[in-house]
């Protein structure tokens, strides 16, 4: 990201914060009680999502062999174009092709498809935490309003994102957050997308890479932050009905997760994964994604599949990450035997969450766009094409800090998940690296 966008995104963090908050607005916390404490229950949100017709414009960034699309409600992914081992181009993330349509399965049932989730990702526990003496109670949105998941009830993914820079290759969008689901402070966020290609006529190796950066900047109090961008992957392009024999799945550097209880809150333990469950969560070497899935209850009550954070451990001493190159490294290898389609991703994230689509049912449609590709390249099942997303029909991937760490202060992540105004940016940086098999 270059520094003219920071610059007009501060600016226009500081203009929109210059203007009045609206009535209704939810951008407080309740002050803290005699105790230190906040005794009052978090009020209910009433300031709705930002869903107007100049968040649902589509931008497009792209450089040889790769193409990204994006709009700025949730500053969402809405489909990547690669190319197979044959040379055709596939559309590899679930999304809609109509973009207001995000905003209905926003409202009926949020299956957070492709955006920055935030202010803090995945799930907080009895929807609370303590900081700096002050308990702080964000809205639940979540197993009977028990819990928090992605930021609360209007979260991120359903919040307009201003376009601050915009080339051929790359896209930066920021949100001013004044403080939205009581979360303390406002903050300033930033989510920049980049896609680079090395293809040239003469290089039948080249790869193409998406690289996601997530920049928040704590203006005015301490405050969790904890951003990720939540794509649903399908290596295969929907040319097969699920991804548990075609598609395979490496954790090199995740010889350790986090249990969760039947709501996927942690336990507070630390887990082996050669020796829970016999290993079923053991990918440190590539697996069939559906090779032991049927062993794997670990995704809640009443579920068979993975939707499990996975611990990344570097193998120096090094634990700290920042935003430099050093602490990038490669933490995930997927590959499709239907498509030839491989997929590396480097962060600088403590942990990854993989989500197998255990609960997709056949109600969210494929895209027509990518139907129609299929069609139009004789490929998949051409007498019942694939049209529906059905369980086990993609791979959520999110590189992120351990999960609920700021409940669980033993575990030493809250130097990683608590920022201020005299601290670092909160910086979430991914590289996804494509080429074929």
């Amino acid at each position: 990201m270059h520094c003219s966008a920071l610059t007009r995104a501060l600016w226009l963090a500081w203009v929109v914060s210059a203007q009045p908050p609206p009535p209704s607005a939810n951008a407080t916390v309740p002050a803290p009680g005699p105790t230190g404490t906040s005794p009052a229950p978090a009020p209910v949100p009433t300031e709705p999502p930002s869903n107007g017709s100049a968040s649902l414009e589509v931008f497009t960034i792209s450089a040889n062999n790769i193409t990204a699309s994006f709009i700025p409600y949730g500053a969402r992914l809405t489909s990547l174009l690669v190319p197979d081992r044959s040379g055709q181009q596939q559309d590899i993330v679930v999304g809609f092709d109509d973009p207001a349509q995000y905003v209905a399965n926003a409202a009926s049932n949020n299956a957070y498809i492709g955006p920055v989730v935030g202010r803090y990702a995945n799930r907080i526990k009895n929807s609370t935490f303590v900081l700096d003496g002050v308990t702080y109670h964000i809205p639940s949105n979540e197993f009977n309003k028990t819990q928090t998941v992605h930021g609360g009830v209007v979260g991120y993914d359903q919040r307009n994102w201003i376009v601050t820079d915009y080339t051929t290759n790359s896209i930066t969008f920021a949100l001013f957050d004044r403080g939205f689901e009581n979360f303390p402070g406002d903050v300033i966020n930033l989510a920049t997308y980049t896609v680079n290609s090395s293809w040239s006529a003469n290089n039948s190796d080249f790869q193409t890479q998406l690289t996601t950066r997530t920049v928040s900047i704590a203006l005015t109090a301490r405050t969790p932050i904890m951003l990720a961008n939540h794509i649903y992957w399908n290596l295969n392009a929907f040319k097969e009905p699920n991804i548990l024999n075609n598609t395979y799945l490496q954790l090199p550097l995740s010889s350790r997760y986090i249990p969760t209880d039947s709501h996927l809150i942690p336990t507070g333990q630390i887990g082996d994964v050669k020796t829970a469950l016999n290993g079923t969560l053991d990918f440190t070497s590539p697996k069939l994604v559906g090779q032991d899935i049927r062993s794997a209850s670990v995704c809640g009550n009443n579920c068979t599949g993975y939707d499990t954070c996975f611990i990344i451990d570097r193998p120096s001493n090094r634990s700290d990450w920042t935003s430099s190159p050093e602490t990038m490294i490669q933490a995930l290898n997927m590959t499709s035997t239907t498509t030839g389609i491989s997929m590396v991703v480097h962060t600088n994230q403590k942990a990854v969450q993989i989500y197998s689509c255990n609960t997709q049912n056949g109600t969210l449609p494929v895209k027509p766009s990518q139907v129609q590709r299929n069609n139009q390249q004789n490929a998949g099942n051409m007498t019942h094409p694939v049209d529906t997303v059905q369980q086990y029909g993609c791979l959520v991937i999110e590189p992120e800090g351990w999960i609920d760490g700021i409940n669980n202060p033993q575990w030493g992540q809250l130097p990683y998940q608590v920022f201020g105004p005299a601290s670092a940016p909160a910086v979430n940086w991914a590289t996804y690296v494509f080429g074929t098999v």
